[in-house]
């Protein structure tokens, strides 16, 4: 079988775990491969970053963001990120999933340079598991 033109083969290491659910996921879907679905993973990855990077104006969204309780200061840290973005949160919910995980979901509208830099400071906060913005046009 002929190789495809265009393609570039690289590896890629993730824990044991997250090769399980991304193999039951791409398969519940009814991937073809674990290569579309990785690749189209990627492809929302790339952009997300890039409708983040391009957007301007006023926009509104929610952060949800998945942290851990248990990391020396992530709290303190988190409530500090939001204080000093006052001027384009306007809400938040709080949520116990776990003992030591929870999520929090941050209602935001202003500009989109100020809630970009907002999303960029939490989702880099160890700690922070995962973080997801969904903006809304106002």
């Amino acid at each position: 079988m002929p190789q495809k033109q265009n393609v570039v083969r690289f590896s890629v290491s993730l824990p044991p775990k997250l090769v399980r659910e991304l193999d039951e996921v791409w398969k519940n879907m009814q991937y073809v491969s674990r290569s579309k679905a990785v690749h189209d993973a990627v492809q929302n990855f790339i952009s997300e970053y890039k409708w983040m990077q391009e957007e301007t104006g006023e926009i509104a969204g929610a952060i949800m963001m998945l942290y851990y309780i248990d990391k020396p200061g992530l709290l303190n840290k988190i409530m500090q990120v939001q204080h000093k973005f006052e001027d384009v949160v306007s809400s938040t919910m709080h949520i116990h999933l776990a003992q030591n995980k929870c999520l929090e979901i941050i209602v935001v509208k202003g500009d989109a340079k100020n809630v970009r830099s907002l999303t960029q400071e939490l989702m880099t906060k160890k700690g922070v598991k995962q973080l997801k913005f969904t903006a809304i046009a106002p």
